[in-house]
């Protein structure tokens, strides 16, 4: 699965630079470039790992990180001016993984990048439980009561999107982009394989336990449901 991450980078110039470097690495990496930007992409998308800049404007990178904390463990590395031992305290102590200084070297923090994603994702377990249900996110499997449900490459990441996002209310558009990697296309698809995943996990598919419908908004994946998955 290829892996996600966010730059949260007010000059936009650096955070191209950033970016660039990132994705020549086979990594996809968005650019935003306020604290809020970022964590309202972070909240209908996700990331692998975050790169957050201090010094921005409206919220700043710590509010950011304290905010992110409330929600995720996920990784992050911050970029900044400010080389004060307070500054890198205070990073570490609301969560960050990482203190990088500017100027860096861009190969330096690509290669941090990956250490860290590759940390992570040995750290990361890869079985997710929710009623009688357990989906391997990596090895593309789904058993119910330890027997395997057949499901289509593309029904299994549509649903491990939705299940990797527990309680996000996600647009057809924030499906698309996620699963099929791409900004446009038949957005019609998204609602084909709901129904296709309804009819296959759930007990009443016209009144669904997992994948339910926010009108107005989208679909998401009932958070309450994990809590009684198997351990």
């Amino acid at each position: 699965m290829k892996s996600n991450v966010i730059i949260i980078e007010d000059d936009r110039e650096l955070g191209e630079l950033v970016q660039l470097y990132v994705t020549r690495e086979g990594i996809t990496a968005t650019l935003c470039v306020s604290a809020e930007e970022g964590l309202a992409l972070f909240r209908a998308e996700g990331a692998e790992l975050v790169l957050l800049d201090i010094n921005l404007p409206g919220m700043d990178g710590f509010e950011f990180l304290q905010a992110l904390r409330k929600e995720s463990t996920v990784p992050v590395i911050i970029i900044s001016a400010r080389e004060t031992d307070e500054d890198m305290i205070m990073g570490l102590g609301v969560g960050a993984d990482e203190f990088v200084t500017k100027p860096f070297a861009p190969r330096v923090l690509v290669a941090r990048v990956r250490a860290l994603l590759r940390r992570a994702r040995t750290a990361r377990p890869t079985t997710v439980g929710f009623g009688p249900y357990v989906m391997d996110t990596e090895g593309y499997s789904l058993l119910r009561d330890g027997k395997r449900v057949v499901v289509s490459t593309r029904e299994f990441e549509v649903l491990r999107h939705l299940v990797t996002h527990p309680g996000v209310a996600m647009t057809p558009d924030d499906i698309y982009r996620g699963v099929w990697g791409v900004v446009y296309g038949d957005l019609t698809a998204v609602a084909v394989y709901i129904r296709r995943l309804r009819q296959k996990i759930e007990d009443d598919p016209s009144s669904p336990r997992y994948i339910q419908t926010i009108h107005g908004r989208g679909y998401r994946f009932n958070p309450e449901a994990l809590q009684e998955g198997p351990p």
